[in-house]
């Protein structure tokens, strides 16, 4: 028997319709932001399997447009380890990376505490001119960053020192705002009930803010090591020995103008990136936390 014709069956089509309809777009919309991704994760993996295949090549195949080595080689790998100052730059880049990571957690965090939860004069101008800073380029400062190194106004130079290389990074206006952010969020009757306890007010930055804010100051903590492990114009100029020289700086010293070995820059390209996978996936979560929850801060 056919269906009878009535208002109730008219729109229950309509509502079929439109649930088909939009199973249709969901799937286009879906297909389109895979392929998209796809071609965005292929433009960013090819650069970097590129470097890890040239780094395997002997010297005779680097000029050559195959892919992966045909003789592949660990002799790379031996000769920038064993015959280079690679280790130590290795240690330098981790020294600096770490000391600015460190001053930066703590300072970033502290101000960003005290612009989100204090009242004092001055309170706006100040935080605006931390962030007037953040538009001054950084090839601006290299020249007073180098004056106050040479010229220091306590003790002798800062030149060729891990303090005159990791000074400029010890604190950053962009992680007091990102720090300022979180921190508002921060439930100020945690605080009160800390000052009726006795708490101090740095009692409670350090045991009731901090703990909160750990995944905003692991993402600042992860990007602040990254940038600074990966630093190359200030590292150049604040330091003149090679033995001074951060990873970037000494493998830039790999070419000449006679000559440049793209097996062994490769290699020690390749090398430098090591410490930085470790660590994005180990505080991979930290990195979408802080992202995402600082995002939702007002």
């Amino acid at each position: 028997m056919a269906e009878s014709i009535t208002p109730s069956n008219i729109f229950k089509d309509q509502g079929r319709g439109a649930a088909v309809g939009r199973a249709g777009g969901d799937w286009k919309y879906k297909f389109f932001s895979y392929l998209l991704l796809t071609m965005i994760a292929f433009t960013m993996i090819v650069p970097f399997m590129w470097m890890l295949s040239t780094s395997l090549k002997p010297e005779k195949e680097i000029l050559r447009r195959n892919v992966f080595p045909v003789e592949p080689t660990l002799d790379n790998y031996s000769e920038v380890i064993n015959e280079t100052d690679l280790p130590l730059w290795y240690k330098n880049s981790f020294i600096v990376a770490v000391m600015s990571t460190v001053s930066v957690a703590f300072f970033d965090s502290l101000a960003g505490f005290v612009f989100a939860k204090y009242n004092f004069p001055g309170k706006r101008p100040i935080f605006i001119i931390f962030l007037t800073s953040l538009m001054v380029p950084t090839e601006m400062l290299l020249i007073p960053w180098f004056i106050m190194s040479s010229n220091p106004p306590i003790g002798p130079t800062w030149v060729d020192t891990y303090w005159g290389i990791a000074f400029p990074g010890v604190i950053t206006a962009s992680g007091i705002f990102l720090m300022r952010q979180f921190m508002q969020g921060v439930p100020d009757e945690l605080l009160d009930a800390g000052r009726i306890d006795g708490v101090s007010e740095f009692g409670l930055y350090w045991r009731v803010a901090v703990p909160l804010s750990l995944p905003a100051i692991g993402a600042l903590c992860i990007f602040n090591f990254l940038g600074n492990w990966n630093a190359f114009i200030w590292p150049l100029i604040a330091t003149t020995r090679s033995e001074m020289f951060t990873l970037p700086v000494g493998i830039q010293q790999f070419s000449s103008e006679a000559d440049t070995p793209w097996n062994l820059i490769m290699t020690g390209a390749s090398l430098s990136v090591v410490p930085l996978l470790i660590v994005v996936i180990i505080f991979q979560r930290y990195i979408i936390e802080g992202i995402a929850l600082t995002g939702l801060k007002g």
